[in-house]
């Protein structure tokens, strides 16, 4: 495995994600999170948090990338990426987002959205992975002596 090019692939998911979800769930979606004050804490609260957040997202994003790594099918990078991203984004769709629905006290229209944009986000997040993650090329095969 290819550890420094994991590591700058993860960082690159790392930044993209960060930045989306400022501007689509720090921005664009803020209005509807303040519409569930008793599920949602506030802008400001969130903000006084942010370094757990991010140190957080860096050691998942680290992680989603060595899975990416290991489970590599030999593809074009950023076709690997898309496969992984949609993979991955369908298992977050059907093991986070739609339960969370059900937990959560929050609106029908919130659910969809924060389940569209996640979806987005994390195949982003492969093809990312993809375009940046070089594996170690195969060393090769020591040829069989024959008898």
């Amino acid at each position: 495995m290819n550890y420094r090019s994991l590591a700058l692939a993860a960082v690159a998911a790392w930044v993209f994600d960060s930045v989306y979800g400022f501007l689509v769930f720090g921005l664009a979606l803020q209005s509807e999170f303040a519409r569930f004050p008793g599920v949602f804490r506030s802008f400001e609260s969130v903000n006084a948090m942010l370094p757990l957040m991010f140190g957080s997202s860096l050691l998942g994003s680290l992680l989603v990338a060595y899975i990416f790594a290991k489970g590599r099918e030999g593809r074009e990078g950023w076709q690997e990426g898309l496969r992984f991203g949609i993979v991955l984004a369908s298992f977050e769709l059907f093991a986070i987002s739609i339960p969370s629905y059900v937990i959560y006290n929050i609106g029908r229209r919130l659910a969809v959205e924060n389940a569209v944009a996640g979806f987005i986000d994390v195949v982003i997040i492969g093809v990312v992975l993809g375009v940046i993650y070089k594996p170690l090329a195969a060393a090769p095969r020591a040829k069989a002596v024959g008898v």
